[in-house]
């Protein structure tokens, strides 16, 4: 009786591990099966800050998580990121701290993990900072300047990283008037006032600005910003302009008016009745004569 329940309890021990497992298998947990492995692991870059994505595998359980490392291929030594050790399905993990040199080459992982099991590591492609991040315009605010456009720049802060300027050393800008679609380019270095000169005065203008490096070309070229440049001072030679041309509208009005009252005149005229007396010699005239008596 002793040997069968020692044998019982040695049964239920030896089976327990397979009970509490980490993968849900039509709501239970199995043990022995690795967890799917992350895929689609990606890195994004704009203005020098650096995004790392990915996606579940296939049936990866809900109470996943994942963790991320990054190798510098100089050092050839994976290196955990502290603040993407605990990440859920559908979080980012932001590499801009860890890519800390512009100039050399990252690599990323990703890995799924819950309770004892883990998956495989899904590894992203190479990575350059300074080449295959995406370079914005700069802030604009345009105003008019009479005959120029007077352009304020700043370039957007980023964190962890305080080059960013550098990379604005040059800047290409299009100008467009408004009017009839005439336009042309600038290319100036970096300077927070700009000013774009030998333009018509009041008139409306737009202008779009991108950043032009040695290193990348993954730019992109703002919105347009839009400004009237100053009106020109009034003239004496416009003042006369305009009084000519008022004379010239009198002076094909007055004969006009002239000829409309003498044709309206003649019209009143033949409407008259006949036989209607308008004076002392018309009464005259028609009072009968008499004949003297004898």
């Amino acid at each position: 009786m002793g040997s069968w329940m020692l044998l019982l309890l040695h049964f239920h021990l030896g089976n327990t591990p397979w009970i509490e497992a980490g993968l849900e298998v039509g709501g239970l947990d199995v043990l022995g099966l690795p967890l799917p492995a992350p895929s689609n692991v990606s890195i994004s870059s704009f203005n020098m800050d650096h995004t790392l994505s990915f996606l579940p595998g296939p049936e990866t359980p809900s109470s996943t998580r994942f963790k991320v490392e990054v190798l510098r291929l100089r050092k050839k030594s994976w290196r955990a990121v502290a603040d993407c050790s605990k990440l859920t399905a559908g979080q980012t993990c932001n590499l801009t701290r860890a890519f800390r040199d512009p100039f050399d080459y990252y690599q990323a992982r990703v890995q799924a993990f819950a309770a004892n099991r883990t998956s495989n590591w899904t590894v992203s492609e190479q990575f350059q900072p300074l080449s295959d991040t995406l370079l914005g315009p700069p802030d604009v605010s345009v105003s008019g300047c009479g005959n120029c456009l007077l352009l304020q720049l700043r370039v957007p802060p980023i964190r962890g990283f305080q080059q960013l300027q550098d990379f604005h050393r040059e800047l290409v800008f299009h100008v467009r008037r408004t009017r009839d679609g005439a336009q042309f380019e600038l290319n100036q270095p970096y300077k927070e006032e700009t000013m774009i000169t030998y333009l018509e005065p009041g008139v409306e203008y737009c202008v779009t600005i991108s950043v032009k490096t040695l290193f990348n070309s993954n730019t992109v070229t703002s919105k347009p910003y839009c400004a009237f440049t100053s009106p020109p001072p009034t003239s004496s030679l416009y003042v006369v302009y305009s009084l000519l041309g008022a004379f010239c509208v009198l002076g094909f009005l007055l004969p006009g008016l002239v000829v409309y009252c003498s044709q309206l005149g003649v019209t009143l005229l033949r409407r008259r009745p006949p036989g209607t007396l308008t004076g002392p010699a018309d009464r005259q005239t028609a009072t009968p004569s008499r004949t003297p008596r004898c």
